[in-house]
Formats: structure tokens, sequence, C-alpha cells
């Protein structure tokens, strides 16, 4: 296990990362961190959230970015404002002790977008935007990308998925005197090849994190067998027994969120439902009240819980299984972080068993049966 400085990170943002409670490079770091660093070319890389990804591209774009020029020099795209935020905040935390201030302006739908064209009147160096926010600016004559060197698509997949396609051609062709791309996606679909051979130099550097190396391993992995219907009286019983310990809740649907979410609230619990029908200041609003702690848990389908971050998680509860693997560990990821451990429980009906043996197959994991 090589540390940040054998990877070749300056001891100032190594001063930085380790008051967040980061010590060990996790897989996708060691082996992007120092590639980023001495070549920076044309980079893909299949990590998924909880892997610290964040740090794998952030830390190399800091270092390059030069704080004596007042232009923007990095530019980050993120699907979802809540992504955006979470991304910009970590990067200011990582820069905390450096000697040449950089300055980071996060760009996203929801702010108000007078202020953000105001706020970059100021030295910005890198920007951390949502795709279409930052259209908007550019129309508005606000910002320009001429100087960007370096450009970072986080999640690629999502916002494809979200239908940022045309977008994102749109901003890969005002940044073509950029130097280098680099890629991060949880998965790597059709449409991900073909935004790289359109948008993309040839012979990008490639690199795919092995599945059993995704997972946090100071989460514990549990599951327990019931029936659809006995599945609120298990949470419910398995909450109670937290106390003051927080958690999230993930429903493959917004119905089935909705719900869930009016069980839990008659039964007296503190929960709050995250879903992809509500407006962005909706969204505000429930991540404001549970980030102060109003609501204990938070129920979220995966869609909707994009960009979510927040600290001190100390389970999560899987009501059902994703489709999906990568998706399994996009929601376990989010408890256990900084050095802290937490539990993932996954909820399955008799016939589902299988799918827990295949995560244990594709994860390298052992799932252990509570009642």
């Amino acid at each position: 296990m090589q540390n940040f400085k054998e990877l070749g990170v300056p001891d100032e943002l190594i001063q930085g990362i380790t008051e967040l409670g980061i010590q060990k490079p996790t897989e996708i770091q060691q082996r992007a961190i120092p590639f980023l660093m001495e070549d920076g070319s044309d980079f893909i890389a299949q990590a998924q959230t909880g892997t610290g990804k964040t740090a794998a591209f952030g830390l190399p774009l800091l270092c390059k970015v030069d704080p004596k020029r007042s232009e923007i020099q990095g530019l980050i795209i993120a699907p979802t404002r809540e992504l955006a935020k979470q991304i910009g905040k970590q990067l200011f935390r990582f820069t905390k002790y450096a000697e040449h201030k950089i300055f980071v302006e996060v760009l996203c739908g929801g702010d108000n977008i007078d202020r953000q064209a105001k706020a970059l009147q100021r030295p910005t160096h890198i920007v951390v935007a949502t795709p279409g926010r930052l259209l908007d600016l550019i129309k508005r004559k606000a910002l320009t990308l001429v100087s960007v060197k370096h450009l970072v698509l986080d999640e690629a997949d999502e916002m494809l998925s979200m239908g940022f396609k045309k977008e994102l051609t749109t901003i890969f062709g005002l940044t073509r005197q950029r130097g280098s791309t680099w890629l991060f996606s949880a998965t790597i679909p059709d449409a991900i090849h073909a935004l790289v051979k359109d948008c993309m130099g040839p012979g990008p550097q490639v690199m795919k994190v092995d599945k059993s190396h995704v997972v946090n391993r100071d989460i514990d992995h549990q599951y327990a067998v019931c029936m659809r219907d006995e599945k609120t009286d298990f949470i419910a019983k398995y909450l109670k027994r937290r106390k003051e310990e927080r958690g999230l809740i993930f429903c493959r649907t917004k119905e089935g969120a909705i719900i869930l979410g009016k069980q839990l609230s008659k039964l007296g619990f503190a929960v709050a439902v995250m879903q992809g029908d509500l407006t962005q200041k909706e969204r505000d609003t429930v991540m404001r009240s549970f980030k102060k702690e109003r609501f204990q848990f938070l129920i979220a389908t995966d869609v909707a819980a994009r960009g979510i971050d927040v600290e001190g998680l100390s389970f999560v509860i899987h009501h059902q299984l994703p489709e999906q693997v990568e998706y399994y560990t996009h929601r376990s990821g989010r408890t256990a972080r900084a050095g802290r451990t937490g539990i993932s429980i996954a909820l399955v009906d008799p016939r589902e068993r299988n799918k827990i043996a295949r995560l244990e197959k594709e994860l390298g994991l052992d799932f252990d049966r509570i009642h």
C-alpha cells in the first residue's frame, strides 16, 4: 500500500486530506494519481461512488493549476447540483493549507445565476458545473472556456442517461484547446464508447478497477430474508434499535420510496424522502434538513441519491436490491466514509437469495444473514 507522498502528492495537499481523515489511498487513487500527475493525457476510469474518485482526479488537477494565472484552467462537469457542490467542497478542503490560493467556483441550477455571473468576475482557476447552468452562463458571456487545459467528466454515464449528450458535445467543442480529458464513470455503456470516439483523442488510457476492490472493506454486509409485505415491519424494528444513529434507505422506484416514507412516518420515525419528481428547491430543502439532523433517516431512489454526501451515516438499507451490481456499490458506499465503519443490509424475498450469491461472487464479499 503506497501513501499519498509516494504517489507524488505535495505535502500541503496531504495536510488537507489528512485533516479529512483520508489516510490511505484507495485503489483508484493509487492507480490514477501517478498517471494523471505525470502524464495527464486522456484518461477513462470505471469507478463507483465511495471509491475516492474525487481525490483521484481532484489532487492531480489542483497540482496542474498555475495559481499565478487568474483564468479558468480546469473544468469539472457533474450531472447533479448535489455532486457538483460536493466536489467543490472537497477541492476547497484539499487546498486548506496550500501556499498559493486556488479559487474554485461551483455553477449549478437552483442558485442565483446573476450571483454566479458576478462571482466569475473574480479570479477563478477551476470551475465545477452542471452542463445546463454552465452553457447558460456562457451564453450570458459570464465566462469563457478558451483557457481550459483539463476537462473532467464525473459520473459520465449518469449525465448521458439524464439526456445531457448534446450539452456535453457542445462543451467538448468549446474546449478544443484542452490538453487532456479525464472521464470517470460507474459503468461504460455503448453511449460512453460513442462519446469517447466522437469527442476524445485516440488511445485514451483506460483503467477499470476490479469489482472486488470497489467496495469499502470497512462495511459489514448483511442480508435478511423477508416477504415484500414484511419489509416495512423489519425496517421499523431495525430503526428502533439504532437509537441516535443515522441511515439511508434505498428503494428501487419513486412510488416505493413515497409509500415507505408515509408508512415509517405514521410509525413515528423522523424520515425524509428524496425522489425524482422533487423540484430543485424541494431537493435542497430535504437535504438541508437531513444534514442539519432534523430527520434521522433518508429514503431515496438511486437516481435521486446521486451526489448525496452526508457525513456520519451508520448504515444503508436496501428495500430492494438494484438490478446492476454497480448500483449496489453506489448505495453501500454512502456509509463507512473517511475511515469509519458502517453496515449495509439487503432485504430479499426467498426467491432472490441467488442475488446475494451473485454479489458475493462478483464483489468478493461475504454476507451475513440476520433475522
